[in-house]
């Protein structure tokens, strides 16, 4: 008990503690800031990694485009409805079910 009523009369312990709140609570960085910070990094990283794979598709998908004309056709007819002078395009739409 001597030991515990000597350690709060101590000038440095309260100095010491005062420090750790302002840090832990106060500050610019404190640690709320600092969870959400990393959350932010987390979910960046994700759309990084995302990115990057559409990134990668689409580059494939213009190599495929750019060096295969019958690929340049089937691609311009489904995406965009493209068609020739003489043919009719019918579009086709299902129905979703409501289960």
């Amino acid at each position: 008990m001597q030991r515990l009523f000597l350690l709060f009369k101590n000038k440095f312990f309260w100095v010491t503690a005062a420090f750790l709140v302002w840090m832990l609570f106060f500050d610019k960085n404190d640690l709320l800031s600092q969870y959400q910070y990393h959350q932010e990094v987390s979910k960046l990283k994700t759309e990084r990694d995302f990115y990057t794979k559409q990134a990668a598709q689409v580059a494939k998908d213009l190599s495929e485009l750019t060096s295969n004309p019958a690929q340049l056709e089937k691609f311009a007819r489904e995406k965009y409805l493209m068609k020739k002078d003489n043919e009719d395009v019918f579009v086709i739409v299902k129905e979703k079910s409501s289960n």
